[in-house]
């Protein structure tokens, strides 16, 4: 039977802190990130966050799981979710137009050009891979909704999960939406049972060309940086940020042959979800390590790496 870690009391975790506290005296001058709390718990800075064991559901870490945040990007999910319900048609081709920019007013820059057409499985990817703010009304029209429809159907489609305090009102996560990391943990654990999804989630880069008398190719690369480090065994994510939202990140990993969904929202630096990611990684992957039958204790070489 493999070993699957809980929520752990404090007693315990002070005794595996004592074991992969490695380097956390120097954390101060070296400007790190301290990898365990005094209580001997990963260190993550993000304001909530969920680590969920896909296999049976149990709760491996949580932060403030039930506190309600914007969820910027990561709304997007959901668009997509949204999309195949309505069986959108992946090879069939959608134009981007003047309200898909109006939409994406107020967002990171995008690349899709107003007036070109684009397969709908590219649409997908461009709104998945790189967050693009123009996809998700697109992808809405390709499967026969309005924006305010698509609005309504994610509002239902989290409903249908049992997610009681997530809500929408906009389709990109630019201007509302809210959620928390518990129910967005969950929320992710839904697209990657669609086999479209998860295919695009894991995706690190991708190239779209439109179709058009002159055709425009884009090249995307995922905005999950985790994905991009074959050792992290990321099995999907994606990333969003808003003022409002801070920096967010869902993202499934494999964690000693386990996989696991996580969810860092609130984050207040870039880089510093990802950060989140590796020291909740690192804990777990100590927590799973087989006892040294000399001491009785888990290995933590590979935690405090």
């Amino acid at each position: 039977m493999r070993l699957v870690p809980r929520i752990v009391t404090v007693a315990t975790a002070v005794c595996v802190a004592s074991l992969i506290q490695v380097g956390t005296a120097n954390a101060k001058r070296d400007k790190k990130i301290a990898p365990l709390t005094k209580e001997g718990l990963p260190n993550v800075q993000s304001d909530s966050a969920m680590v969920l064991n896909l296999e049976d559901g149990t709760v491996v870490y949580a932060k403030n799981p039930d506190r309600v945040r914007a969820i910027a990007s990561t709304t997007k999910i959901f668009v997509a979710l949204v999309a195949r319900k309505k069986k959108i048609d992946l090879q069939g081709e959608t134009e981007i137009t003047e309200e898909d920019r109006g939409y994406a007013k107020g967002g990171a820059r995008t690349r899709l050009p107003v007036g070109h057409k684009f397969k709908n499985i590219d649409l997908m990817r461009a709104m998945l891979v790189a967050s693009d703010n123009r996809a998700p009304t697109a992808v809405a029209r390709a499967a026969g909704m309005t924006p305010s429809e698509l609005v309504d159907e994610m509002n239902t489609l989290a409903k249908d999960l049992g997610l009681a305090k997530t809500h929408f009102t906009d389709p990109s996560g630019l201007h509302g939406n809210e959620s928390t990391a518990r129910e967005m943990a969950t929320a992710l654990k839904a697209a990657l049972e669609d086999d479209v999804i998860a295919e695009i989630l894991a995706t690190k880069s991708c190239s779209v060309t439109s179709i058009a008398k002159k055709p425009r190719s884009i090249y995307y690369r995922n905005t999950n940086k985790s994905l991009h480090r074959e050792s992290n065994a990321v099995l999907g994510g994606k990333t969003g940020f808003t003022d409002k939202a801070g920096y967010c990140l869902l993202i499934a990993a494999e964690v000693n042959g386990v996989p696991m969904v996580m969810c860092f929202l609130g984050s207040k630096e870039k880089l510093t979800r990802f950060g989140d990611f590796s020291r909740v990684r690192n804990w777990v992957t100590t927590m799973l390590a087989p006892s040294d039958p000399d001491t009785g204790n888990a290995g933590a070489e590979s935690a405090s790496k």
